[in-house]
């Protein structure tokens, strides 16, 4: 008969089989127990004879991780394919954990920047189908399945960034796992109706068939998640309709130091993004065009010829450019236009910190970053007639503008802020775990 291990390395939550009832989602089926990396390891060689969860390789690993204090951490993005607001979230929690492997559903190494580049970056078999990289849309079905692939069980902490499905991956039982939510899956929830009208009917009737699928999946995960992170009051909302969890919110950071205030007081409109429907750019363009406003339009999506058919003169399209081209339209222009509604939205943050003025519609995260008259106006209804009026309202003012009030503003959702609240965050369910990396980890550099 083979030996058991000693009572010791025994948690009260084991019964006598060494099975674990799983007490924080109420599920009492047995799961079979799974060493722990505050285990000794003459203990755990003890262990292995009876139940071989780990090798001795693991073993020693995680005995040497325990004796250093240091957390082996995985940072699960849904994926890189682009440098937006989920992808520098992803690089400051690179900074913050150097050591993290990242784990994503499909990479384009030449779309993200070259800090991410230098990072470990595990992709799924979705890498593997041709033209995964420009369709990896269109492969939503498969998503949880390529998820629940990665095996996450050397890792002591999770961090997983939300908008696409990340939260569903399987984690060690002991392993703190800490949702980073831009928003739950816009696709299958609120947005849904928005997205499939977008498709041709072959698309719409594969989405009606898999999006209650999808759904189901997504609320059950949630459950997989200890503890959620919103990046706005508007996203904890959602995801309290959505997953009925609870959620503290951090907002993303902003690499304010990366603007600077502009001279002048601007020469031009600016709408910047992807051009998307429900980023509602024709309110921009149609506005500019009625009122004669210059308007310089930054950005590349499939309403690109629609917006040129319906632009007048004063508005110029730039297409997709590269961050030094953005930032200075941002320090040049009269304010920006920002008619759709977005979780939080960084880039008015960004205009903020180049001290210009942001014109935006009364949703969203914009009623947490347009927060007062001294840096922005919000217009209650999205169309472009009530566009127009903010213009005309905000135009009587201009002269009167404090670029570095703006940019003082800018400054509380500055990337420190971020890596300061998140390490606190942290830090306190470390803790309340018992965890000995909690010292270590309040002890790190920076």
């Amino acid at each position: 008969m083979a030996r058991r291990a000693p009572c010791r390395i025994l948690q009260p939550a084991f019964d006598e089989c060494g099975y674990r009832a799983d007490r924080r989602c109420g599920d009492t089926r047995s799961i079979p127990l799974t060493l722990k990396a505050t285990t000794s390891l003459s203990d755990a060689r003890a262990f292995l004879g009876d139940a071989p969860v780990m090798s001795k390789r693991r073993v020693a690993e995680a005995e040497s991780a325990r004796e250093t204090g240091q957390l082996r951490v995985a940072i699960v993005h849904y994926w890189l394919v682009s440098m937006r607001g989920g992808e520098k979230v992803v690089e400051e929690l690179c900074r913050m954990f150097p050591q993290a492997d990242i784990f994503t559903l499909v990479c384009n190494r030449d779309r993200i920047s070259d800090f991410l580049k230098t990072r470990n970056i595990r992709t799924s078999f979705l890498q593997k189908i041709p033209g995964a990289q420009r369709h990896y849309t269109k492969m939503l079905p498969l998503m949880p399945f390529a998820l629940e692939q990665f095996d996450l069980q050397d890792y002591d902490l999770v961090l997983s960034s939300e908008s696409g499905p990340a939260k569903g991956i399987i984690t060690r039982a002991d392993a703190l796992h800490v949702c980073y939510c831009h928003s739950p899956m816009r696709y299958i929830w609120d947005q849904f109706h928005v997205y499939r009208h977008g498709l041709p009917w072959i698309g719409r009737a594969l989405m009606s068939i898999t999006a209650p699928m999808l759904r189901a999946w997504d609320v059950t995960t949630a459950s997989r998640v200890d503890t959620f992170i919103a990046n706005s009051d508007y996203v904890a909302s959602r995801i309290r309709r959505f997953y009925d969890r609870e959620s503290v919110v951090i907002h993303p950071p902003v690499a304010t130091d990366d603007f600077a205030v502009g001279k002048g007081k601007g020469e031009f409109y600016l709408y910047a993004g992807q051009l998307t429907t429900y980023k509602r750019p024709d309110i921009a363009v149609r506005a500019c065009t009625e009122a004669g406003r210059k308007l310089v339009v930054i950005g590349e999506g499939e309403q690109l010829p629609y917006l040129k058919s319906i632009a007048g003169p004063t508005v110029q399209f730039l297409g997709h450019q590269p961050f030094n081209v953005l930032r200075d339209h941002l320090s040049r222009c009269r304010a920006l236009l920002f008619p759709g509604t977005e979780d939080f939205g960084i880039l008015p943050v960004e205009a903020m910190a180049s001290g210009r003025p942001v014109l935006a519609f009364d949703a969203g995260g914009a009623r947490e970053t347009v927060s007062s008259p001294q840096v922005g106006f919000r217009f209650a209804e999205q169309t472009t007639e009530a566009l127009l009026e903010t213009m005309a309202a905000f135009e009587e003012v201009e002269d009167d503008v404090d670029p570095h009030a703006i940019r003082a503003h800018a400054l509380k959702f500055s990337s420190a802020v971020f890596r300061d609240r998140l390490a606190n965050l942290i830090e306190q369910e470390l803790s309340s775990r018992g965890d000995r990396s909690a010292e270590v980890f309040r002890k790190r550099p920076g």
